[in-house]
C-alpha cells in the first residue's frame, strides 16, 4: 500500500521483541515505548520542510536548514497513545499538543468519543499517535475529528499494526500516511492484535 510505512530498523525490532514479552514491567514498557516512538518519528518526519538560517561556527558564518516545529501538532489518543508523546516532543519541543480521547464499546467495537482539545492546526503538520492500530475504528475517528477542526495535512503513527486496520484505515483515509514499526499477522475473535502485545494502556499504566 501506498501510505504504508513498516520502519524495521534492527533498533526498532529488537526493542519491540522486548515490549511484546509478557514478563516485560510497566516501567520499562513506558521506556520502551517512548525509545520506539523516537525512532519511529525520524522516519516519519522525512517530509517536514526546512528553511534556510544563517548561522556562525566558531570557524566562520554559514547557512544551515531548520524545521519549523511550531507548525507541528501532536495527537495522542487518550489513553494509550499518551505512551507515544514524549517520543515525539523530545525531538520536536516546540509541538502543540492536542488530545482526542476515544475508546472502542466491548460490545459494539465502535469509538466511542469522549474527550477532544486541539490547539489551532490548519497549517500544521500534524502526528496522530495510537500505539495499536487493530481494527482502526478508533484511529479513523479520531482522524475524523481532526480534519473537522481543519487538519490537511496528517501521518499517523503506530507501534504495531493489523492487516485490518491498515485497510480500513486506507479505505477511510487514503491521503493519511501509515508509520509503523510491525504489521502483524491478523485479529483474533476479540479483535485483538495477533501476536500483538495485549492491551497497551493497561500494560502502561499497569491497569490490569
Amino acid at each position: 500500500m501506498d501510505n504504508l510505512v513498516i520502519v524495521n530498523h534492527p533498533l526498532i525490532q529488537h526493542k519491540l521483541t522486548i515490549l511484546r514479552d509478557i514478563r516485560t514491567g510497566p516501567k520499562e514498557f513506558r521506556e520502551l515505548t517512548r525509545e520506539i516512538t523516537l525512532l519511529l518519528t525520524y522516519e516519519a518526519t522525512r517530509h517536514i520542510k526546512t528553511h534556510d538560517t544563517e548561522i556562525e561556527t566558531p570557524i566562520c558564518k554559514t547557512t544551515g536548514k531548520m524545521i519549523e516545529d511550531k507548525k507541528v501538532t501532536v495527537v495522542p489518543i487518550l489513553r494509550a497513545g499518551l505512551g507515544m508523546m514524549e517520543g515525539v516532543l523530545s525531538l520536536m519541543p516546540n509541538a502543540s499538543v492536542g488530545f482526542v480521547g476515544i475508546y472502542r464499546d466491548p460490545e459494539t467495537i465502535q469509538p466511542v468519543e469522549y474527550y477532544a482539545k486541539l490547539p489551532k492546526i490548519t497549517d500544521s503538520e500534524i502526528f496522530v499517535l495510537d500505539p495499536m492500530l487493530a481494527t482502526g475504528v478508533s484511529s479513523a475517528a479520531a482522524i475524523d475529528y481532526v480534519k473537522r477542526a481543519g487538519g490537511k495535512k496528517i501521518t499517523l503513527m503506530c507501534l504495531i499494526s493489523s492487516p485490518e486496520g491498515i485497510s480500513f484505515i486506507s479505505s477511510k483515509h487514503p491521503d493519511v500516511k501509515i508509520f509503523t514499526a510491525s504489521l502483524d499477522e491478523r485479529l483474533n475473535d476479540h479483535a485483538y492484535i495477533v501476536p500483538g502485545l495485549g492491551d497497551a494502556g493497561d500494560r502502561l499504566y499497569r491497569t490490569k
